[in-house]
């Protein structure tokens, strides 16, 4: 999901599965999210650089992370 008025925040770093989860639960609760996933490059290059990053709607960054919270368990 993408709005270029919105200003995002670093929610965090997932693997695959969570982020995908992450997200889908961040649709149904109307958060605006993008993702930047780690290439083979970056993961060459960067040891700490694995799985998929998410940011989400400052605005609503508290609420992001209780749904990435729980969707993790």
């Amino acid at each position: 999901m993408t709005d270029k008025s919105v200003t995002t925040a670093y929610l965090g770093q997932y693997t695959d599965e969570h982020a995908e989860a992450i997200a889908g639960a961040l649709e149904e609760a109307g958060i605006v999210w993008w993702h930047k996933k780690a290439s083979r490059l970056t993961r060459t290059l960067f040891a700490g650089d694995w799985g998929v990053r998410l940011f989400v709607d400052e605005q609503r960054l508290d609420e992001a992370k209780a749904i990435a919270e729980k969707v993790k368990g």
